[in-house]
């Protein structure tokens, strides 16, 4: 079974930036794309960014422009960039990775994001 841990979150003021990283072990078979969402409190989760093992990406329209995600196939870990971070980015920040074999998909435990104002 695929192992996701997360790292970097934090607290930071409003403008700073973070970069969250998440490696993946226990890997048998190859892993497709890989993601990070969000959840802040008493909302659902949602997509902040994506990419595929071929790099193609995807970012939720709010955070165009300010985040960038970025992957090492190598090292079997995927990154998300966060500049210019706002209040109303405070989440708790989830990596995902599919396994396409497996026809599924695995979480990390989460990494808390909060930014001030």
């Amino acid at each position: 079974q695929v192992q996701l841990v997360e790292s970097g979150g934090g607290l930071v003021q409003a403008g700073e930036s973070l970069r969250l990283s998440c490696a993946a072990s226990r890997i048998t078979f190859s892993i497709g794309a890989m993601g990070w969402y969000r959840q802040a409190p008493g909302k659902q989760r949602e997509l902040v960014a994506r990419i595929s093992s071929g790099g193609w990406t995807t970012y939720a329209d709010s955070v165009k422009g300010r985040f960038t995600i970025s992957r090492d196939n190598a090292k079997n870990t995927v990154y998300l960039q966060m500049n210019s971070l706002k209040p109303e980015d405070t989440a708790v920040y989830y990596c995902n990775a599919m396994v396409p074999a497996l026809a599924t998909g695995y979480w990390g435990q989460g990494t808390q994001v909060t930014v001030s104002s």
